[in-house]
């Protein structure tokens, strides 16, 4: 049976468009039964559109608490029957009960090696830090911010020359390649959360995750012998 994604989105759409461009090009054995959004003018919903898929809009103003708000998506979600939730640039903390409702097929991805920068204006982050590497993680959502489990990391330099627009330019690039893998590997059924951590091929990830690195993002696990 195919892997049934839904994704959660914000904004523009532009890992929700990467994830579709891997569906059509048979790297992602998957289907998007729904995409939803917070923000009924987002302009991820249009892409949604274009490509035939299903849309949800459920603005979190309408709602009086982020509880009653994560409810309503709760119950427009559940009729989709998604195996795996992926939150694609949707910019809203989620509260435990929506956390817990999902526990196990909730993903995320973070513009930042977390632990290092969970929340908003990592790449400024990162600059003021004088890092020398940057990236993107993606991981399993727990009620901590940007805290659960990590699957992977793509990490690329950071050069003497980036603002934070350029190097959010480059994060994105390695965000639209490493997050397609990694559902691909969850649609797989090679990718689930344990009490022991995070497995892939039924063996347990290092703390960081499973590693990816500029140029190419060239898979190189960490601790791990070579999974593809």
């Amino acid at each position: 049976m195919t892997h049934r994604l839904a994704v959660l989105i914000s904004g523009s759409g532009t890992n929700l468009q990467a994830l579709i461009d891997a569906i059509e090009a048979g790297t992602l054995p998957a289907r998007i039964v729904c995409v939803l959004s917070n923000r009924p003018d987002a302009g991820g919903l249009e892409r949604a559109r274009q490509h035939g898929l299903d849309t949800l809009e459920i603005n979190h103003r309408d709602y009086p608490s982020r509880e009653a708000f994560d409810q309503a998506m709760i119950a427009a979600l559940d009729p989709c029957a998604p195996d795996t939730l992926v939150l694609a640039g949707f910019m809203r903390i989620l509260t435990p009960a929506f956390v817990q409702h999902y526990a196990g097929r909730l993903i995320n991805i973070h513009p930042s090696l977390l632990p290092r920068y969970p929340g908003l204006n990592t790449h400024q982050r990162a600059l003021e830090a004088g890092d020398t590497e940057h990236g993107c993680s993606i991981h399993f959502v727990t009620d901590e911010l940007d805290g659960g489990p990590l699957i992977a990391q793509a990490r690329i330099p950071v050069q003497a020359n980036d603002t934070p627009a350029t190097l959010s330019k480059r994060v994105q690039a390695s965000e639209h390649q490493l997050y397609p893998q990694v559902l691909a590997w969850r649609a797989e059924g090679r990718l689930r959360l344990t009490d022991h951590g995070v497995e892939l091929d039924g063996q347990t990830l290092p703390e960081q995750g499973y590693q990816w690195h500029h140029p190419d993002l060239a898979e190189r696990p960490a601790g791990a012998e070579r999974q593809r």
